[in-house]
């Protein structure tokens, strides 16, 4: 038999961990390959792992709940793989000589593994000032998990077990003190209050909307636009469409095929950030937001600028039931190049979205509303929408942001009867 180790795969592009929501296997259970064998949640997927292997399930490494690294043991499977039968029989000799140096390996790997620090939890050791020496790590051969760090600073050993402070800096130390314990005497649940635990998708999405605002330097601009005659086209011509197509032209199919082309000539935009570089995206994959229930998803429009407003019209129908049913593949949310989202479905007339890292922005479609708008010197009623985008300063200025809004602009003004072709 050969015991083969199987690890987090990576789910999508730019995700860095999953959590495993629940295992569909128990130690002890017979496998084959492409069995699913537990379900992950990320920032953006859901996802059913599949088996590697055919064998039998002989240790599960990661518990339900836990969020592990992309390429991060979870679990062991024996395989059904027997070793050559002609191989000659080691002496008792050469066995105890094996056993003792794979004692030792195990030995050092046990010790190696405490010293091997993820990611996020060298991020939260440096934010926290913890020495990571100090903390007993939980995780497979003694390693400090993210878990771990967070216990560690939710029981207050982050500041009660540092080394003692000089003098000049007790007064500080003592105020860092207070910080948790006034905050969580002013969290506490009083009588009738319900407690709903941060987990799952809602989880994923917290730590990654609190990554994102640490991490980029927002800025925000907004336009206001007259979308009167795209208006009174669509409304023209909704009921046949939808009697001929079999879904819905909304709106939104418009705004994502007119950002399409602004960004196809503002490819700034259309960049993500890359550490030491920034790399601007040859093709044009618009994420769009997607709610269910409390949870989010992302679902990606491929080569939208190439798509006509007849077939995004059909992607967003599509991809929105496939997230309400919860269908939606990992080719459904990977790529995603820009971030198109539609807050005006739910009455917001203005407001400023986190970006979708490492993406470069996110414009925000507010609601469509009748204002009264002053047009050669007479007032008129007209219909009025605001386009709101968050821009990542380390990769856009406002000069070439404020460019593209006024390009996206001209082109949603400039949709009407004459000039808009929906195939």
């Amino acid at each position: 038999m050969t015991v083969e180790k199987m690890t987090m795969p990576q789910l999508g592009e730019s995700v860095t961990e999953g959590t495993i929501s629940i295992w569909l296997v128990s130690v002890g259970d017979q496998v084959n390959k492409y069995d699913p064998i537990a379900e992950v949640m990320t920032d953006k997927v859901n996802a059913e792992i599949p088996s590697s292997y055919t064998g039998k399930i002989t240790e599960l490494t990661a518990a339900e709940g836990e969020t592990i690294e992309v390429g991060t043991l979870i679990c062991y499977i024996e395989t059904e793989e027997a070793a050559s039968e002609d191989a000659e029989a080691p002496s008792d000799t050469e066995t105890s000589k094996e056993e003792n140096t794979a004692d030792k390996q195990v030995e050092n790997t046990d010790s190696s593994m405490k010293k091997r620090y993820s990611p996020a939890v060298l991020r939260l050791s440096q934010e926290h000032q913890i020495d990571l020496n100090k903390i007993e790590g939980s995780g497979r051969g003694g390693r400090i998990t993210r878990k771990d760090v967070e216990k560690y600073i939710e029981n207050g050993d982050a500041v009660q077990k540092q080394s003692a402070p000089s003098q000049e800096k007790k007064t500080e130390t003592a105020a860092v003190k207070e910080t948790p314990s006034t905050q969580q005497e002013s969290t506490q649940s009083a009588a009738g209050d319900t407690e709903i635990p941060v987990k799952g998708v809602r989880k994923v999405i917290a730590e990654n909307m609190v990554r994102s605002t640490q991490e980029i330097p927002h800025a925000w601009m907004q336009v206001e636009v007259d979308v009167t005659e795209l208006v009174k086209y669509r409304n023209s011509v909704k009921e046949s469409f939808k009697e001929q197509e079999g879904f819905s032209l909304t709106p939104f199919a418009f705004f994502v095929k007119a950002v399409a082309q602004g960004l196809k000539e503002f490819p700034e935009l259309n960049s993500m950030w890359a550490g030491d570089k920034i790399i601007q995206k040859k093709d044009i994959h618009l994420s769009i937001a997607v709610a269910k229930d409390n949870e989010l998803f992302v679902p990606v429009i491929k080569h939208a600028d190439e798509k006509t407003i007849k077939a995004i019209a059909r992607d967003i129908t599509t991809l929105a039931a496939k997230a309400r049913q919860g269908k939606l593949s990992q080719e459904d949310m990977q790529g995603g190049t820009f971030t198109v989202n539609n807050t005006g479905s739910f009455g917001s007339v203005s407001s400023m979205g986190i970006i979708n890292s490492p993406q470069a922005a996110i414009l925000q479609v507010e609601s469509i509303v009748k204002r009264p708008v002053i047009i050669n010197d007479m007032f008129a009623a007209r219909d009025m929408v605001n386009l709101s985008l968050s821009l990542d300063h380390r990769i856009l200025d406002g000069l070439v942001c404020g460019r593209f809004l006024s390009r996206v602009k001209e082109i949603l003004e400039g949709m009407n009867a004459s000039s808009v072709s929906l195939y």
